[in-house]
């Protein structure tokens, strides 16, 4: 399955500001205040879910092994160390919410909203599918090409961990071992450096600590089993496809040809990404079908927001050597990035030595 990580900042303390905007923003932020709040409702110590007899088995192996996770992101990762995913709860969905984005029918620029003390981000999130799928209606109706995806996690930047930080979830909490420590990782990295104007910048940095420490995590615990070797292979495969395709629509859309040519250009791609796709289910995937909803859905909206998470994390991974892969330096050198104005941020994380 193909799962975005930290797509959704909640915008709760955001509502702090609410008296910037107009009403309907205002019910925005009320249903971001109500569902957030219900998540932290719902959260208990996860020390209270291993004392507690009726705690299945299975479910505190994976509580144990999450705290393993969080203290390794400590100690060897240097990440924050605060009340963040020492706490569980079960919201008895398969989403915490659902993210809304959109593009233009032939480029694969984001639609944005902004918020006060948020910036600007490339998505609408909302703890009601319902009231996703209304949004994407209207938006499609204005010709846009749109998508609705569930989010496993998001991360409040630290700012609730007064609250009791960010918890466990039941919708990732069953993951695989290498899957779960770097959904940990990458939510801890969006406490450590955050740019209000720059969703490429926020989470390409997430993946970059995401994989890094991932890495570190494999090697800590010893050679990774077959199923983590096999997603990695997986994942490897699929972001290389997903490249290429983004590539030849960022080609087509940048072209001389006329808008009819565009969107017959942009069908024969699409449907040229979703053969590749089907080879590799059936050869070296062996029927692996975790990304088939995502290609049957894959649009210029798909595509936009995988950039975010994708577009910056090799010049992240250059920075992390640069930094002499001190975790340290490394996340004080993004920290200064993510102060920069976008422009000369950009071109600061990129310039080659």
């Amino acid at each position: 399955m193909k799962r975005w990580r930290a797509g959704a900042l909640v915008l709760a303390l955001a509502a702090a500001a609410g008296s910037l905007v107009g009403c309907s923003t205002l019910g925005y932020y009320a249903q971001s205040v109500g569902g957030h709040l219900e998540v932290m409702r719902r959260a208990r110590p996860v020390d209270d879910w291993l004392a507690d007899g009726s705690t299945p088995a299975a479910l505190r192996e994976r509580l144990q092994l999450s705290q393993q996770m969080r203290d390794f992101a400590v100690r060897e990762l240097k990440l924050p160390d605060n009340r963040s995913y020492r706490r569980y709860a079960d919201l008895g969905r398969d989403a915490v919410v659902w993210n809304v984005v959109a593009a233009p029918e032939l480029a694969l620029t984001l639609k944005t909203w902004c918020y006060p003390l948020m910036g600007c981000v490339g998505y609408r999130g909302y703890f009601d599918r319902a009231e996703a799928d209304t949004l994407a209606g209207t938006l499609k109706a204005e010709g846009l090409d749109v998508n609705v995806y569930g989010v496993p996690a998001y991360s409040t930047l630290g700012w609730t961990n007064w609250l009791g930080g960010d918890p466990l979830l039941n919708t990732f909490i069953r993951w695989s071992e290498g899957e779960l420590a770097r959904l940990i990782f990458h939510e801890l990295a969006h406490q450590v450096a955050y740019a209000a104007d720059d969703t490429t910048f926020n989470e390409s940095f997430a993946t970059a600590v995401e994989r890094i420490g991932g890495a570190r995590w494999r090697e800590h615990r010893g050679a990774s089993d077959a199923e983590d070797a096999a997603f990695e292979q997986r994942r490897r495969d699929f972001r290389a496809l997903s490249l290429r395709t983004r590539a030849r629509l960022q080609a087509l859309y940048a072209s001389a040809a006329d808008e009819a040519d565009k969107r017959r250009g942009k069908a024969e791609i699409l449907a040229a990404m979703r053969d590749e796709l089907a080879r590799l289910k059936a050869g070296p995937w062996q029927g692996y079908a975790g990304y088939d909803a995502w290609a049957a859905k894959a649009n210029n909206a798909t595509f936009g927001v995988q950039a975010a998470y994708d577009e910056l994390v090799p010049d992240f991974e250059r920075l992390f050597e640069r930094q002499g892969r001190d975790f340290t330096r490394f996340y004080a050198e993004a920290r200064r990035l993510a102060a920069l104005p976008k422009a000369e941020r950009r071109a600061t994380l990129q310039a080659r030595p």
